[in-house]
């Protein structure tokens, strides 16, 4: 089959090198249409019990991450001119289109007593623009005297404040959300310039913004420089120009194929599908780099350009196949969750690697047989004496010292494992990005002041309509809240209760030690103040109150936010803490708390998604071993072919370990690539030995040594490309792009060890014995029955193609 596929490439070259062209103008048009997104929600199944009552929530009482702040700790701002230009920034954000809301100490409102009609009303602190700095200090210590605020708007420790900017969900989630941000951002950056007071910037909006802005600037930059560094390293080996202008002109191909599939499937651009079109490349450019070295290798052989193409698509065609079907594997198990950030990462990439398959294999044989043949020097790097005496010692080991190579493999399993038990689960909110970036300042900033911004919600329900109107039910809501309040990594929390006390403080004129629920004696009073607010903006029926309860009076809010601790800590203090308090506090009440809010998602994700890596590993393992049984028809070949990939993976993990990097989802996906990245080796070796061993008359010993003498150096050649790919990333910005680089290009060097020395190895203690000849009853069956001699290869194909015969490159 793989014979009339080579011929039909080369005889229809003009035609599909048209096709392709005038396809990848397509897909280049639909790519301008990519967009950026990044999801918490994306990394839990919308089937978890957690996520279904995360957006009913939602759907109750409004969004919890919509909230971008804008911090400041500077005296200066409460000097005249200064605060009437926070006060204009203030009204200008409230402007800016996708701003549903701005609440800040120029926008504070109080709650007033009015006697007269027996009822609660609002006013604003700020009627207007203070005129002197006298009225603005004695308008600051009105806004001192209001208990609400302090920790919510003020840092009463501190003196700290804060701009709370909500953003219309209908923006937040869409396209338009970097342009609301760059005006903010601009607008406060004037502010910035004109006052000289620094800000501070926080918030789940902002740090979306900020990552999808590096996300995109990252993906161009190591894109153009892995095209870059490849292009370099394929110069180096097959010294001609040709061998580097088209293959990365196949990888670009394929990048502007990826991007506009990500369009076609109705996907956007995340962490993770953005770096598909990099690791395209370091996937497409071995591809080529193989068929290279392999079009090389014939050519020299038969001094025939169409004859070497051919035997080389056919000879090779079906294996490279596997081997890509291998690499895929790796991603396509990332389609059996219903994680939509892992599905669809899996998805993108399995289709693109078979993309990028197909246009090498039709591209580079088209090409090359119509550009001049390859001349001595070009085929020096098949004879190159550095990489001649690499196989040559593999060869000396794998043949006399396999006891050695056995005892090496146990010692760094040993090692590896004391490594990976130093290995930990634990992710942050912006663990991504750098230490020293400006994010984590401003957020250590926030936390340092305010406790942190990133949201916690709890949901306490009475189980009864109006059942927040009963004292005793709020008195259990306060006792829970004085709880969360000493709970150092929390700010004050903000529920129907801090509404209730600060109407109680209104009710005796703003008098702070009056902030506090109504008691027996002033219940009756107070209560028929707030029933009689109704419509005045100051009772229940407040917009920013119906946002803490919902429409029976039955379900309470309970908002908080609270710093970046880490997965672990945050499952120690609500699992360990307050869910013991929850407990202790509402027994015998009747009241159920659940906690919920993107925080908890966030994390419960991280669980997600890790635990569903860790299945995708197996089901990798088990289709790698199917694969290896359909071509070889072997179970002991499926031995021999995990049996490396199972070294590599648990060298990687040990390093991991010894290094220090968190498991997590970034990191945790390495695993399920590197085998399927891994396997290719594997196969690629195993493949060739069973071709050696169809010859008749050779012998173990005999095979192995020439499947490492042509095998082994395409697999180094391979190997280095993978690993200065791979080993560019380490140099993000983005700890689980770093990681991948780190790891990956740990995994690609330890490969050599586990596929050129420990599977020959095995191969040879093994496979009948060290010098008996393996009988056509061996365990390995030739991958293709269908395999013939050269020469007569030569003849069929010389019938069947009207070429002329090329004087034959003398052998170096």
């Amino acid at each position: 089959m793989w014979g009339h596929i080579a011929l039909f490439i080369i005889k229809y070259r003009v035609w599909l090198l048209s096709l392709i062209g005038v396809s990848t103008v397509y897909m280049a048009w639909v790519a301008k249409d990519v967009e950026m997104t990044y999801d918490f929600a994306q990394v839990v199944s919308p089937k978890d019990p957690d996520m279904v009552y995360f957006q009913q929530f939602k759907k109750t009482f409004g969004e919890d991450g919509n909230i971008l702040v804008l911090g400041m700790q500077d005296s200066s701002v409460y000097q005249l001119k200064n605060f009437t230009q926070l006060q204009s920034l203030t009204d200008t954000l409230a402007k800016v289109q996708g701003v549903s809301g701005v609440l800040g100490i120029t926008r504070l409102i109080q709650i007033e007593k009015d006697t007269a009609h027996g009822r609660f009303v609002t006013a604003p602190v700020f009627r207007g623009p203070p005129r002197t700095q006298h009225e603005l200090d004695s308008l600051m210590r009105v806004v001192n005297n209001i208990e609400f605020y302090k920790g919510q708007i003020i840092a009463p420790r501190t003196g700290a404040t804060l701009l709370a900017v909500t953003l219309d969900p209908a923006y937040l989630n869409s396209n338009r959300r970097q342009a609301v941000m760059n005006s903010i951002l601009g607008h406060a950056g004037r502010f910035e310039k004109s006052t000289g007071i620094k800000l501070h910037y926080a918030g789940l909006p902002y740090v979306r913004s900020t990552m999808t802005t590096k996300v995109a600037g990252e993906m161009k930059f190591f894109a153009l420089l892995v095209l870059v560094v490849m292009g370099i390293t394929l110069y180096l080996f097959f010294r001609t120009w040709s061998a580097v202008v088209f293959p990365l002109l196949v990888v670009a191909i394929v990048m502007v194929w990826c991007i506009a599939s990500i369009v076609l499937l109705g996907y956007k651009i995340n962490l993770l599908t953005g770096l598909i079109p990099s690791i395209l490349v370091v996937i497409g450019v071995p591809n080529c780099t193989y068929l290279l070295s392999r079009y090389h290798y014939d050519y020299r052989k038969s001094g025939n350009q169409i004859l070497a193409m051919t035997r080389v698509i056919r000879k090779i065609g079906l294996i490279t196949l596997m081997n890509n079907t291998t690499t895929a594997i790796g991603f396509v198990v990332f389609t059996f969750t219903d994680i939509a950030i892992l599905y669809q990462f899996g998805m993108v990439a399995t289709i693109n690697i078979f993309v990028a398959f197909i246009i090498s294999f039709i591209m580079i044989p088209a090409v090359f047989t119509y550009l001049p043949p390859p001349t001595e020097k070009q085929l020096e790097h098949l004879d190159s004496k550095p990489l001649m005496g690499i196989i040559n010692f593999l060869d000396y080991i794998v043949l006399n010292r396999r006891g050695t190579v056995y005892l090496a493999a146990l010692g760094l399993l040993v090692i590896a494992g004391l490594g990976i038990r130093k290995i930990e689960a634990v992710s942050f909110m912006v663990d991504d990005l750098p230490k020293n970036s400006s994010v984590n300042s401003d957020l250590s900033f926030f936390e340092a002041h305010f406790s942190g911004v990133m949201p916690l919600e709890f949901v306490v329900d009475t189980g009864k309509p109006n059942g927040l109107l009963k004292l005793p039910n709020l008195q259990k809501i306060d006792q829970f809240e004085r709880f969360l309040r000493a709970q150092p990594e929390l700010s004050p929390p903000i529920s129907i209760v801090t509404f209730v006390k600060a109407a109680t403080q209104a009710f005796y004129n703003g008098q702070p030690q009056f902030y506090h629920l109504p008691d027996n004696s002033d219940k009756n009073f107070i209560l028929s103040y707030l029933a009689n607010s109704k419509g005045t903006g100051a009772g229940t029926d407040s917009k920013l109150v119906r946002s803490f309860i919902d429409s029976k009076s039955e379900s309470a809010r309970v908002s908080l936010k609270i710093a970046d601790i880490g997965s672990h800590k945050l499952d120690t203090l609500v699992n360990r803490r307050i869910q013991p308090a929850i407990d202790r506090i509402f027994k015998g009440t009747g009241m159920k708390v659940t906690r919920t809010g993107t925080t908890v998602i966030f994390t419960k994700g991280n669980e997600y998604v890790i635990g569903t890596l860790q299945e995708s590993l197996l089901w990798a393992f088990a289709l790698v071993a199917l694969v290896v049984l359909l071509l070889f028809r072997s179970f002991r070949t499926i031995f021999y072919a995990l049996t490396p990939n199972l070294v590599t993976l648990s060298l990687t993990a040990g390093i991991m370990g010894y290094i220090g990097i968190a498991l997590k989802p970034s990191t945790a996906l390495i695993y399920v690539i590197a085998l399927g990245i891994d396997g290719d080796n594997s196969i690629h070796l195993l493949a060739k030995f069973r071709q050696e061993m169809a010859i008749g008359g050779r012998t173990v010993r005999e095979a192995i040594t020439n499947t490492l003498s042509e095998a082994g150096t395409s697999m180094i050649y391979t190997s280095i490309v993978l690993f200065i790919g791979f080993s560019i990333f380490a140099f993000s910005e983005f700890g689980g792009t770093k990681a991948l680089g780190v790891l990956m290009g740990a995994s690609l060097l330890i490969t050599n060890f586990s596929n050129l020395v420990l599977l020959p190895a095995l191969l040879v203690t093994f496979e009948h014995g060290k010098n008996e000849q393996i009988s056509g009853s061996a365990p390995i069956r030739h991958y293709d029955d269908s395999y013939h001699e050269e020469d007569d290869d030569m003849d069929q194909n010389l019938q069947r193609l009207s070429v002329e015969r090329v004087k034959p490159v003398k052998t170096v």
